[in-house]
């Protein structure tokens, strides 16, 4: 019994000293974060195809989470080889620059930022960063010139306003 004891008082302790530790404003060794799931991938996937049918466009989309990892990826029937490549390349250059990629690209032609450029980045218009309660959960990109317009009505019609475009369209 006397053992037993011990170990609750420990415990208490222990929980005590932790509860303490994040009360005094010690930094925190761990944060939550939002991760796309392949569910809400697939959701974009599919709302990206419809716009792009209706519009009468074929294209190739790719959905990528916070950590630049394929969820997602179609090619629509026709799309060209090199689509669905350009489509990831997209979603990484939106992803790490945490912005639309015509905004990176048009700072690359106004030689602003040629960053992008050397770090073998794809800058070029056709994807946008994945915004949720102001963390970046993921990126979608498109093949199309056409791929900002497709990856935002994607995006609204899955989130329904909850998730925005880099500039928090």
């Amino acid at each position: 019994m006397p053992t037993r004891l011990c170990l609750l008082m420990l415990c208490a302790g222990s929980l005590t000293a932790t509860s303490s530790a994040a009360q005094s404003g010690e930094p925190k060794l761990t944060r939550d974060i939002k991760v796309i799931s392949s569910a809400g991938a697939r959701a974009l996937t599919e709302a990206c195809i419809g716009w792009a049918q209706r519009n009468k466009l074929v294209l190739a989309m790719s959905v990528i989470d916070w950590g630049g990892n394929v969820i997602d990826s179609h090619a629509m029937e026709g799309a060209p080889a090199n689509a669905i490549d350009t489509a990831l390349l997209k979603a990484r250059s939106a992803l790490r620059w945490r912005r639309a990629t015509s905004e990176t690209n048009k700072l690359v032609r106004s030689g602003e930022n040629l960053a992008p450029t050397f770090m073998s980045d794809f800058p070029q218009p056709g994807a946008l960063p994945i915004v949720l309660n102001s963390q970046v959960i993921g990126a979608m990109g498109v093949s199309s010139a056409d791929g900002e317009r497709c990856a935002q009505a994607a995006i609204d019609a899955v989130f329904k306003g909850q998730a925005k475009g880099p500039s928090g369209n």
